[in-house]
């Protein structure tokens, strides 16, 4: 197999590993406005994949992360990128299949740490920028969902304190379609950023193979390996399919993101979704790839412990938190052997 078709077997995994991500992430943004009953499942996945959609054509920081910040992209094979992300879509459909939200971005960044190290060894990652970008936000975008999630349900609670309480549910009602709306728009800002990245940095390895004049000029990118411009037919592909696998659902995950961390209300949906949101977007214009399942089931918590600890149910979260833990190097495990298998099905490559 020549070097350019293995490309087009990244890109094209690539794109699915963001079709999946869509459809695994698309509970995310929806679950609260859908078990509170505001929208039926139908309407609000298809709101949320336009919004995906819309929010991944504003900017390119966390792609331009992942291209370049993990591993010297000239040093990067296509074999390496196809390890990636063989190991973190195995690991998508897994925690999909058994209905846990976990994280599809530490998926990826754990299986490119697997299939970095399996090529070139523990130094050819730099994990400065695994602890900064991934490690250290895995703990603190969480907390901050979490406590902004608090926090501002206190307030809204204490605000809203002598309003009647039917009219305090009416107008949360319509305030979540806003909060539903800025959190997809948020989920697409920084998730489907993730595969953008992906192919750059397989487009990189094309050009230092010294085959970058096969390919048309305008699919190359711009900009030096260091600081890479994300080509515009990277950026619309996988705005596209993130938005096409979030159409596709996600009712398994929607069941326990919207049910089972607690009972939601109307007002508790709203503030939930809008302090997700605030986080995950906050995080994308800094070019962190960030969890946004962590940063919405975190929210949740936060706003159902504002009126009582004992209203989340602690024993689903901690299930949630074990994947979270898990995602990193269950992904990186699976990368570095799915490297070993790759690179003796493709040598050359």
């Amino acid at each position: 197999m020549s070097l350019l078709t293995l490309f087009v077997l990244v890109v094209v995994l690539a794109i699915l590993f963001d079709y999946i991500n869509g459809f695994h992430d698309a509970a995310n943004a929806i679950a609260t406005v859908v078990s509170t009953g505001v929208l039926p499942v139908r309407t609000a996945v298809l709101m949320s994949a336009v919004l995906n959609f819309v929010g991944a054509m504003t900017g390119t920081a966390v792609a331009k992360t992942i291209a370049a910040g993990f591993a010297d992209p000239l040093q990067v094979t296509q074999v390496t990128v196809l390890a990636a992300l063989t190991g973190a879509s195995l690991w998508n459909l897994l925690t999909w299949w058994w209905g846990i939200p976990s994280s599809s971005s530490h998926a990826l960044i754990g299986g490119l740490a697997g299939a970095v190290v399996a090529r070139g060894g523990l130094q050819a990652f730099n994990w400065v920028t695994l602890t900064k970008k991934v490690l250290a936000p895995l703990v603190v975008a969480p907390t901050t969902g979490f406590l902004i999630g608090l926090g501002a349900m206190i307030a809204v609670l204490w605000l809203l304190q002598t309003t009647r309480a039917s009219t305090v549910n009416r107008r949360s009602r319509q305030a979540q379609l806003l909060a539903a709306a800025v959190l997809s728009i948020a989920h697409g800002s920084n998730d489907a950023q993730k595969s953008m990245g992906i192919i750059t940095l397989g487009l990189f390895s094309i050009t230092a193979a010294g085959m970058g004049d096969q390919l048309p000029a305008w699919m190359l990118p711009k900009g030096t390996a260091a600081h890479p411009v994300v080509p515009m037919w990277v950026i619309v592909s996988c705005a596209c399919a993130i938005a096409l696998g979030t159409a596709a659902g996600g009712q398994r995950i929607i069941k326990t993101m919207g049910s089972k961390i607690i009972r939601i209300s109307p007002l508790q949906g709203c503030v939930s979704s809008l302090s997700g949101g605030i986080t995950i977007l906050t995080a994308s214009q800094f070019g962190i790839p960030v969890s946004t399942t962590h940063c919405i089931s975190a929210s949740i918590m936060g706003v159902g412990a504002a009126r009582r600890l004992s209203a989340v149910r602690w024993g689903v979260a901690s299930n949630i938190f074990i994947a979270w833990v898990l995602t990193v190097p269950i992904s990186a495990a699976v990368s570095f052997g799915m490297y070993y298998l790759l690179h003796a099905l493709f040598p050359v490559v």
